[in-house]
């Protein structure tokens, strides 16, 4: 068996779904026989990109601890920029700000900062593409919405590999009568559109546990309250493994409807507990996992639209019961010892 390098990015104090991804392709690889490990390369506060690049592009990946790395795996952006002849890129994404995040991004910039931040994408673009033609041997996406963006701005074919969810003890003790939502609080995972959504009248008198922490915590617990929803919503904060797995296995049903996240754990955990997943046509990896009216409900990104779909599965125990079980069948489909045998192959 070989001695593989798993290598991502690490942005001091975010522990993002890139870390979790990684971690677990290194315990799937060992548990598939290899001797792998976990290489972060630099990170650095925004506006230093190009030091970024450059310190990955000079990080060793052909050692570890004096002895030879026979195949590397990369995942999130800048990491695909190491050098190895046998190297696999299982992308994450790209730095979105520069892609499909950008219009959002650029619009609050002043003109001159539009500019400097043009040139900045331009030379990104240039660089990731250079890297995933020269630098990276097979290059697999974790889901068709990133495939998507590699065609489009990279011009970059792509293999799909879903990841499997995080290996945890996953189970489900019933279907009570509330609605959970696991996520950052940020922007992007649209935990506003939950609450105006609970707000509308076919939704009234749903239940529901919000889990994490972020920088919209503030604000959404205030939007609550000008909803008149803080009887009805708690905020829990953040939670370990272990709530995390007790409140998969007794909720209802999860909300999840991010703006196209590039895969998002959320589903796949979900389903893997027998829960239904309600997300929006515009969620990007939750809308590819899920079918509407068999695994939960994919709707319009709008209060009134998750609003009556949210009514209908919490509205039905036993409705919820049979989209569940139809989500665990795909969940059982995904494994790590199917990614592991895909990535882990030197080339």
């Amino acid at each position: 068996m070989a001695r593989i390098a798993v290598v991502t990015s690490a942005p001091p104090g975010v522990e993002g779904g890139h870390l979790v991804i990684a971690r677990s392709l290194v315990h799937a690889l060992g548990d598939f026989g290899h001797e792998a490990s976990l290489v972060t390369t630099p990170s650095y506060p925004f506006g230093h990109q190009a030091r970024e690049y450059f310190d990955t592009w000079r990080t060793n990946v052909r050692t570890i601890d004096g002895r030879r790395v026979d195949h590397v795996i990369t995942t999130r952006y800048p990491s695909y920029a190491v050098r190895h002849p046998s190297h696999v890129c299982w992308l994450n994404h790209t730095m979105r700000e520069y892609y499909d995040l950008w219009e959002d991004f650029s619009g609050r910039l002043s003109p001159q900062g539009r500019v400097k931040e043009s040139v900045r994408r331009g030379l990104i673009h240039a660089a990731d593409s250079h890297f995933f033609f020269w630098h990276v041997k097979h290059l697999y996406a974790q889901s068709k919405t990133v495939q998507a963006r590699l065609r489009r701005w990279n011009h970059t074919s792509s293999d799909l590999l879903y990841p499997p969810a995080p290996p945890r003890g996953y189970r489900c003790d019933g279907y009570e009568p509330y609605l959970f939502v696991v996520s950052r609080l940020a922007p992007l995972k649209r935990i506003d559109l939950v609450l105006d959504a609970l707000a509308t009248p076919p939704a009234a008198g749903i239940r529901c546990v919000i889990a994490g922490e972020g920088s919209d915590a503030g604000a959404l617990q205030h939007r609550a309250d000008q909803l008149g929803l803080r009887d009805r919503v708690s905020f829990v904060g953040r939670i370990d493994d272990d709530a995390l797995v007790e409140h998969l296995a007794r909720c209802r049903a999860v909300a999840f409807v991010p703006k196209q996240e590039d895969y998002g754990f959320v589903t796949t955990e979900a389903f893997s507990s027998s829960k239904p997943v309600i997300t929006t046509t515009d969620s990007g990896g939750p809308a590819e996992l899920v079918r509407d009216g068999e695994h939960g409900r994919v709707v319009a990104p709008t209060a009134d639209a998750l609003g009556l779909a949210l009514a209908e599965v919490m509205g039905s125990a036993a409705y919820a019961e049979r989209l569940g079980t139809a989500a665990r069948a795909v969940a059982d489909t995904m494994s790590w010892a199917r990614v592991a045998a895909t990535l882990g192959r030197p080339l």
